[in-house]
């Protein structure tokens, strides 16, 4: 129940081989100084941390939220390595019961940290002992059951909880205001990227070149997991395929083989993007119905491939459905149809801003 159960990153380990999950950890900065990006967060963040330190009192709550793979998980860790205090790590899912509960954070020793990734999908009977354990560091254990129950009030070693998610808009307000500090994490930048790759290049002791540091970071979506991912499979390209330097020409080469194109679109990313486009005319079309064509589950296109699709600017929700915008047909090597729907819906389209609903 302690351990990193549901944790992404596990999950990405385990179909990327026993020698991936070894340097995944490796791979990590381990001090604030060392995080790349997210200038604003780490700022806030060292004050926080800086000002508990000098109190010699812990943090108050840290909520983290942000898409998959920008490094809330890190940054957990990093928050207990800058405090030298314990990391208790466990997740949302994992929490089924008060009871689950009350077994952390009754063996809590003074100042730990404990991070529940996914904090959003905690039980709500855990969820309600949760908030009393935030604010009064106690929580109440009830003995029996039925009209002769009684809750025993155990008073707990203060702590500081780090909770993680990919969708705040799905905790409760009484649970987010419990929190002393609030930090959502963006997409990175291909620069920041950029570094990341060099750093991981280093400590994996792979010959990276810039222009190919350049060619990942540019199709890694803004995402440092998927630029590591991404990095570790070009280096077996290099190796087995070439000299064992990664340039830019080896990255392509590799890249492609992977099924990732120049805008960091995949297989799936494509499947979506076509069957839009070429199936039904660039919609509007359901989420269902689009989900059937390309052959996958609706919760894997609206939650794998929808997110960086729209962010992209290649497709756009609207209440009829998704449709594809001007730059999908061009990403494709399309024409663009000329029959449009009147209204367009901001900035998602082509390079004037102008998206496209088609019929």
């Amino acid at each position: 129940m302690t351990g990193r159960t549901a944790d992404p990153d596990r999950v990405l380990s385990a179909l990327a081989g026993s020698d991936d999950r070894v340097v995944e950890g490796a791979l990590r900065p381990k001090r604030l100084a060392e995080l790349v990006g997210q200038d604003r967060v780490r700022d806030q963040l060292s004050l926080v941390l800086q000002g508990a330190l000098g109190r010699h009192r812990p943090p108050d709550h840290v909520l983290l939220s942000g898409p998959p793979g920008l490094g809330k998980t890190t940054l957990a860790m990093i928050i207990a390595t800058e405090l030298g205090a314990p990391l208790r790590i466990t997740s949302g899912p994992a929490i089924e019961r008060a009871g689950d509960l009350a077994a952390i954070l009754s063996t809590l020793t003074e100042g730990e940290v404990v991070f529940i990734d996914e904090i959003h999908r905690v039980a709500r009977p855990a969820e309600e002992m949760l908030y009393l354990a935030m604010e009064d560091f106690r929580v109440d254990v009830v003995v029996g059951k039925g009209p002769g129950a009684t809750a025993i009030p155990l008073d707990i070693a203060p702590f500081t909880l780090v909770g993680a998610t990919t969708r705040a808009g799905l905790l409760p307000a009484a649970l987010r205001d419990r929190f002393g500090f609030t930090a959502h994490l963006d997409f990175y930048e291909p620069a920041e990227l950029g570094i990341i790759v060099r750093r991981s290049a280093r400590l994996l002791d792979v010959a990276l070149r810039d222009d190919g540091a350049d060619e990942i970071a540019g199709r890694s979506r803004g995402t440092p997991r998927i630029a590591n991912r991404l990095l570790r499979r070009v280096r077996d390209f290099a190796e087995v395929r070439g000299d064992g330097v990664v340039t830019r020409d080896c990255a392509r080469a590799a890249l492609d083989l992977y099924e990732v194109d120049e805008s960091g679109l995949d297989r799936l990313d494509r499947a979506v993007l076509t069957a839009l486009v070429s199936r039904f005319g660039g919609g509007p079309v359901g989420l269902s119905t689009l989900a059937v064509a390309v052959g996958e589950e609706e919760a894997t296109v609206s939650e794998v491939a929808e997110p960086f699709l729209v962010r992209a600017g290649l497709i756009a929700r609207t209440p009829r459905g998704r449709v594809a915008t001007i730059a999908a047909w061009r990403h494709l090597g399309l024409p663009v149809p000329r029959r449009t729907s009147s209204g367009a819906l901001g900035d998602q389209g082509d390079q004037h801003g102008e998206v496209t609903l088609f019929d």
